[in-house]
């Protein structure tokens, strides 16, 4: 059977997707590759509204994630934890003997520009680590705002848009990001094995005088191999061609637009949905994001019962995130799944039930 992914990723992959990274392999040092490598790049730099180089990493997002604080924390870094991942960033900056204080947040609270502008203003932080959409509570922080006070700040800002990248629009330049990084299993509807980043010219800089990157994620390295148009090591070339097309996809048949409002009705449907059961939201209207819904479990279903039932229907759901599981559960809502297939599966949830 196959089974439709209803998980924050890894989400379902189209078959043409398949069939593009099906042909032939190349040498990874060859022109061949050198021009997928650069014109992915360049529609990457569009997605990302950006303008700034973009690496590509043969890894998952976590890799960035560590890339970022070897390359951009000197000194000391404030991690903003309001979920499992952005929590996770805090252990991976001490994990790599950076200084680091974390801002705690209530799982299920949006970090505000306010709060963020405060904590900045007690230390003397030179990086800050945010996750824009957290997938274990489906809370999205606004970024636009959080941007606008981070500048007044000597910090490298540091994004984590893992489950927001392709769903939801994040404008890179102009909230003046130093490092953006995401996987391409989650909202850009591909199999995992691929990461992404923009690193800004200040960030690259940076790196340059910051001790211990290593080397697989030394941005210094990426640079070398960037102006060549290759990557430092062997590449998923598949992984490379699947990309390719889907963003031209995205681009050229879809369009950006229509993308970020196809994933916003597939929210307020979900969102809807749960109200009217009578469920409650994990996070306040305002800051519900449009990939991920994370629903409080106030009507007691058996989550785990649920699961399997609706494994046997052909479907993959997804329960609360760690500490949170069977009190709450996600929905995920990103990729390429259309409005219609998320109306289905929420009517065999009724279904299944009795709701």
């Amino acid at each position: 059977m196959d089974w439709k992914l209803f998980i924050p990723g890894p989400t379902d992959v189209s078959l043409d997707v398949y069939e593009a990274m099906s042909k032939p392999m190349i040498g990874h040092r060859g022109k061949d590759f050198s021009v997928l490598f650069e014109e992915t790049v360049d529609k990457l730099k569009k997605l990302m509204f950006t303008e700034e180089r973009v690496y590509i990493s043969t890894s998952s997002s976590t890799g960035l994630m560590e890339a970022a604080v070897r390359n951009c924390v000197k000194n000391k870094c404030l991690n903003v934890g309001n979920g499992a991942f952005s929590c996770k960033w805090h252990e991976i900056t001490k994990a790599n003997g950076k200084e680091a204080d974390m801002l705690s947040l209530t799982w299920g609270d949006a970090p505000t520009a306010e709060l963020i502008d405060e904590a900045l203003s007690k230390d003397n932080y030179d990086a800050l680590t945010l996750v824009h959409n957290e997938t274990s509570t489906g809370v999205t922080a606004p970024l636009k705002e959080i941007a606008k006070v981070v500048r007044d700040h000597d910090v490298s800002f540091l994004v984590d848009t893992v489950s927001s990248m392709g769903g939801i629009k994040v404008d890179v330049d102009r909230w003046n990001i130093d490092v953006c990084l995401f996987g391409v299993q989650k909202a850009m509807a591909l199999p995992p094995g691929l990461a992404c980043c923009s690193v800004s010219e200040e960030a690259l800089e940076k790196s340059r005088n910051v001790e211990d990157r290593g080397y697989y994620f030394d941005f210094q390295v990426f640079e070398k191999y960037y102006k060549k148009n290759q990557t430092p090591t062997t590449a998923a070339i598949p992984l490379l061609r699947g990309l390719d097309y889907q963003l031209d996809k995205i681009l050229n048949r879809e369009g950006l637009e229509n993308r970020f409002r196809r994933h916003e009705e597939m929210g307020e449907l979900t969102r809807r949905w749960a109200r009217d059961r009578g469920f409650e939201l994990l996070p306040e209207d305002r800051y519900a994001s449009n990939t991920v819904s994370c629903v409080e479990n106030t009507l007691k279903v058996d989550c785990e019962a649920l699961q399997r039932d609706l494994y046997e229907r052909g479907y993959v759901f997804s329960n609360g995130y760690g500490k949170m599981k069977n009190n709450h559960f996600r929905i995920a809502h990103m990729g390429d799944r259309k409005p219609e297939e998320l109306k289905e599966y929420l009517e065999t949830i009724n279904e299944l039930t009795g709701l």
